[in-house]
């Protein structure tokens, strides 16, 4: 009993000291199985462009993931805890910690899955040959692909300047390359059909070169001996802008079609 006591007195110590702002801990041990989104893919369609969070704080709730930028400007690629910026000249570069996102999903990668030595064509393929590896679609998955691209078709966004254009306007000049044989990594998220309005159903990558002088949002992509990871989560979190466009879009509009050219514009 006097053990269970000296517990229970110490947490509240714990306690009482935290809320005196003397923690010795800094901030609160971050949740790993959790998906943490800025925002609304809807939102993002419908021109609100404006960043919410900067990039040194996103990087609390993960060290894998996926957005873009304030005004639109790149494409962002959380790797192995650092953020990329894919901008709209073909160029790459280490993300400034206060340059703010508008649209970002991040986790923690805890691999659960792991398929090594895949070759695959086009996207379609990809996704045919993943299927029989997750355990539902019904579930969320971050997902990560390390090795060999055959292909890797890319693209990134020119900043935008206000009045805002549409997202599928905006697009119409993007930057987009292909290449051919490339070292690098993808990571990205495949999410439930019913997971539309607040992100892209199905999977949606971004991907950097092992030289990280090469990246972006994937449109199409072969895999040559590559390995693929994923990472199965069960909690999704989302923090919405408090002022802004976020307050006054109507976010009630059916933008399916419209996001299908936004994702794969060169799909058939």
């Amino acid at each position: 009993m006097r053990s269970a006591y000296l517990v229970v007195i110490s947490l509240l110590i714990g306690i009482l000291i935290g809320a005196g702002g003397v923690s010795v801990l800094s901030a609160p041990i971050p949740d790993r199985e959790v998906i943490y989104q800025v925002s609304t893919i809807n939102a993002l369609m419908e021109s609100v462009y404006d960043g919410v969070v900067p990039v040194h704080e996103l990087t609390r709730s993960g060290d894998h993931g996926i957005g873009t930028f304030d005004s639109l400007d790149g494409e962002l690629i959380l790797v192995d805890g650092v953020v990329y910026q894919a901008q709209g000249d073909g160029s790459v570069r280490v993300a400034p910690g206060d340059l703010r996102v508008p649209l970002a999903v991040v986790t923690f990668f805890d691999p659960d899955i792991t398929l090594p030595n895949l070759y695959t064509s086009g996207y379609r393929n990809f996704e045919d040959v993943l299927l029989d590896s997750i355990r539902s679609e019904n579930l969320m998955y971050a997902v990560r692909i390390d090795g060999v691209f055959s292909s890797v078709t890319v693209r990134a966004p020119h900043r935008q300047e206000r009045p805002y254009p549409r997202l599928v306007d905006a697009l119409s000049d993007q930057y987009m390359a292909t290449h051919t044989t490339i070292s690098g990594t993808a990571v990205g998220f495949l999410l439930p059909q019913y997971m539309a309005g607040l992100n892209v159903p199905g999977y949606h990558l971004h991907f950097i070169s092992d030289d990280r002088t090469i990246g972006g949002h994937i449109v199409d992509f072969s895999l040559e001996g590559a390995t693929v990871y994923l990472d199965e989560t069960l909690v999704f979190m989302k923090q919405l802008p408090a002022e802004g466009g976020f307050i006054e879009v109507d976010l009630s509009a059916d933008l399916s079609d419209e996001l299908t050219i936004v994702e794969r514009p060169v799909e058939e």
